[in-house]
């Protein structure tokens, strides 16, 4: 469904580490949407499967250095939220961070970005209201909802939900967040779904 879109495995690309859960085929795919060049990361690698949050965020990253400005990061999440239902589309508009980890701990490369990134609007507000019109003008419920990201593998207990319910989050996962940092680290424009 992608005209003229070349793909390539990430595999054959230096460094780039490979996803290993299923639905994450592992495949680059660089085209020209109007006029502009868009790289498209068909799975990613989660720090669950044992990979480092270096190798996590290396698509950011690399994406990053070719010149990329805007990243649109998305996910499969669950519901923590009583006013959400399954197959709710949702923007991201803030998240809890509670993997215990950052990819930018260590020492800091300046040439991706600054030692201490502001993360006081890590999801592109304006970004979010043209996706809020589009939405509305297609007729796609899309509600807001803040997510908390947690190192996983496991589904969360009980008492776990309601703990994330009560720091105020709204959905829950295990991936997103580490490439947010490393965007916002290298000064791009970030959206999440």
């Amino acid at each position: 469904s992608l005209p003229d879109a070349v793909s390539i495995p990430y595999a054959d690309i230096p460094n780039f580490p490979a996803p290993r859960v299923e639905g994450h085929s592992g495949t680059l795919y660089s085209i020209d949407v109007a006029g502009k060049g868009a790289l498209i990361f068909a799975g990613r690698v989660h720090f669950y499967e044992g990979w480092s949050l270096e190798e996590v965020v290396f698509g950011v990253r690399a994406a990053a250095t070719a010149g990329c400005h805007t990243v649109l990061l998305t996910n499969a999440s669950g519901g923590v939220s009583r006013g959400l239902s399954v197959g709710d589309l949702v923007a991201i508009s803030d998240h809890i961070n509670l993997t215990g980890r950052n990819p930018l701990m260590g020492p800091n490369d300046d040439a991706l970005g600054p030692r201490f990134p502001d993360m006081s609007e890590p999801y592109d507000r304006a970004f979010i209201g043209t996706m809020e019109e589009a939405a509305r003008d297609l007729r796609i419920p899309l509600k807001r909802a803040v997510y908390v990201a947690v190192a996983g593998p496991n589904l969360e207990t009980g008492a776990e939900y309601r703990f994330l319910r009560a720091v105020g989050a709204d959905t829950v996962g295990m991936s997103s967040v580490p490439e947010c940092l490393a965007a916002v680290h290298g000064g791009m424009r970030v959206v999440g779904l």
